[in-house]
């Protein structure tokens, strides 16, 4: 079998395209002190994760109340602000020059990105494919969804970049065997720099080159 040569980039969805997470913060938070006083910092705990697994690590047993959550967090999502990552459309539109792959790898659902399209539907355009929660059995840190956004865009994990903000995700890349490009969106710079081959505070003035040269 001959091996790809197609470079790939693999975009985690929230805090790297989407400037999102803070409001994420402010709902799990919110449902961690309501419903798990107990773990303090919830919303830091579950970044990162799908709702599936949210739930049955922390909400087991608890059905009234998971119901609750997903009746609120639906009805959040119907409501967030989607504004783009600084830069990040431009260094998509550099990589497409330079024939890159690309796609979403994220831990959200259909539901929550149709949300998403509606707000910006020229991310169905953007991206050669979209990887969501519905596609995978298994959640970051698990690399299962980084192995299959390579797979669908032709290419290989030695061959990818992998781009995340949250701990989880930044472990799944690296535990697919690809660049992991840790983003300074969520955590602080120096709370992720030993886990990813580098760290950007956002995408201005990132480029292809810049991108290549991580590589080595």
């Amino acid at each position: 079998m001959k091996e790809s040569k197609t470079i790939a980039a693999l975009f985690d969805f929230d805090g790297v395209v989407m400037d999102t997470e803070t409001q994420y913060s402010i709902f799990w938070g919110e449902q961690g002190r309501k419903y798990r006083p107990d773990l303090p910092n919830f919303d830091r705990i579950i970044k990162g994760q799908t709702l599936v697994q949210i739930y049955d690590k922390y909400f087991e047993g608890m059905e009234k109340e998971k119901e609750q959550i997903s009746k609120d967090l639906l009805l959040f999502e119907e409501n967030m602000v989607y504004d783009y990552i600084p830069g990040v459309l431009d260094f998509i539109e550099d990589l497409k020059k330079n024939d890159v792959k690309m796609a979403v790898v994220t831990s959200s659902d259909i539901k929550k990105m149709e949300n998403v399209y509606r707000a910006h539907p020229e991310v169905l355009d953007i991206f050669d494919s979209i990887v969501t929660a519905d596609l995978f059995k298994q959640s970051k840190p698990n690399p299962e969804c980084f192995l299959l956004g390579a797979e669908i865009l032709g290419s290989t994990p030695e061959n990818s970049f992998v781009f995340e903000d949250s701990f989880h995700g930044l472990q799944a890349g690296n535990a697919a065997g690809s660049t992991v490009i840790g983003l300074a969106t969520t955590n602080p710079r120096e709370a992720i720099q030993d886990k990813a081959d580098y760290v950007i505070d956002d995408f201005k003035g990132f480029t292809f080159d810049k991108l290549m040269s991580v590589r080595g």
